[in-house]
């Protein structure tokens, strides 16, 4: 971490942009160290969050908004959670309506760890299949890269996605994306914000069982189905 703050980090950008500025047109640059932040949960545990530093949150929003226009519209219809003109409340309504059309059978499917277990080799290949531009993907893999500061120290990290800045939940959309369509293609009702999904049935009999539903998430880790991204326990 730089320890610099938004005006701190203006100046920099102010006398040293064109060195910044050509880092990261020829590959050079180097992101910070993300820093280690622990949140409670409602349910008692912990979300680890990622905290970069205002130059790499500043570089990250801007490829957020070159990228979220060219990706965003190839997700499943089921996604609801950090996209452009959908909330918490569009995924809500989806699932009233799949209650109301008589499936009041609710089954989570439990993604609760998917973030700390994005496997980047995976994620990387599935980036490539929709970004071009190689000195993007350089950089994308030199955030997912970068290691967390915990105690004064860097952690190098291989899995994970920590939550925190700009382009974390694009890059989980990514994956998570692939859940979605194999939902879709077992022909499941479902709704999924972030790693929260739940998929609507009419009675216990029609329910996803083990080699089902629990399939399309287990091929995260299993590479069943041509899905993965998520590392084994």
């Amino acid at each position: 971490m730089d320890g610099l703050d938004i005006e701190q980090t203006a100046q920099v950008l102010r006398t040293r942009w064109p060195d910044i500025r050509q880092a990261l047109l020829t590959g050079r640059y180097r992101p910070s160290p993300v820093r280690k932040v622990m949140i409670p949960k409602p349910d008692g545990s912990q979300r680890e969050l990622g905290i970069p530093t205002v130059l790499d949150r500043l570089i990250q929003q801007a490829l957020l908004q070159v990228l979220q226009p060219l990706i965003d519209p190839t997700f499943s219809e089921h996604s609801y959670g950090f996209r452009p003109g959908r909330r918490a409340h569009d995924a809500v309504k989806a699932a009233r309506r799949y209650v109301q059309s008589g499936k009041r059978v609710v089954v989570d499917v439990d993604l609760s760890k998917f973030f700390d277990r994005v496997n980047h080799d995976i994620l990387m290949n599935r980036l490539s299949k929709r970004i071009e531009d190689a000195g993007v993907l350089r950089l994308i893999r030199a955030y997912l890269n970068a290691g967390i500061m915990e105690g004064g120290v860097v952690v190098d990290r291989h899995l994970g996605t920590p939550q925190g800045g700009p382009l974390s939940p694009l890059l989980a959309n990514v994956l998570l994306d692939e859940v979605d369509k194999a939902l879709e293609a077992r022909g499941h009702s479902f709704a999924r914000y972030a790693d929260d999904c739940n998929v609507y049935v009419g009675s216990m009999a029609e329910a996803p069982a083990e080699g089902d539903t629990a399939k399309a998430v287990e091929a995260f880790q299993n590479d069943l189905s041509g899905i993965e991204g998520i590392g084994s326990d």
